[in-house]
């Protein structure tokens, strides 16, 4: 009853749906009625010659990352930019193979390769091609391809990356 009366007492005072949606996000944030995640995922250094190590916190998992040969680094390990592609794959397979776990079907073996697709000015990914291979024998109809393909469009990095970067998604079935 509280927010909904200074959501009302808000709106008219400022007539301001965007500014409205504030306060309520910060009432319901201040009475903890929304729950969130406050732990840091994960810990960053900068170890010279275009190098970092990030630490995942939870689990100690350590990933290094170079600057790609194109931008002044040895590529030797994968870029930043090269794990946001990464990132995309990996979620769109992940939530494909929870859809695949409720339903009791094998998409095992079923590989994934990307392609990510760099722009100039400004230097940022552009496009990223992601190709599934289904290993033969998978025994999937119609129906059950569908739902595991709209899980994939639907991943949480898939809608998290900026409309712009053009997401080119083959299943190879």
């Amino acid at each position: 009853m509280l927010i909904l009366q200074t959501y009302l007492i808000f709106f008219e005072f400022t007539n301001a749906v965007d500014d409205c949606v504030v306060v309520i996000l910060k009432i319901h944030l201040f009475y903890g009625l929304i729950k969130y995640n406050t732990m840091q995922t994960a810990e960053i250094i900068y170890t010279g010659e275009l190098r970092t190590t990030a630490t995942h916190l939870q689990s100690g998992t350590v990933i290094e990352t170079d600057a790609p040969v194109d931008n002044n680094g040895k590529g030797e390990r994968f870029s930043p930019t090269d794990l946001v592609a990464t990132a995309l794959g990996s979620c769109m397979l992940t939530i494909m193979g929870i859809k695949a776990r409720e339903n009791n079907w094998a998409i095992e073996g079923t590989r994934l390769s990307i392609q990510k697709i760099m722009g100039t000015e400004p230097r940022r990914i552009t496009g990223v091609k992601v190709v599934f291979d289904f290993p033969a024998g998978h025994n999937l109809g119609e129906k059950e391809r569908t739902i595991l393909e709209r899980a994939a469009h639907t991943c949480p990095v898939a809608k998290s990356v900026h409309p712009d970067i053009l997401q080119d998604v083959t299943f190879n079935w």
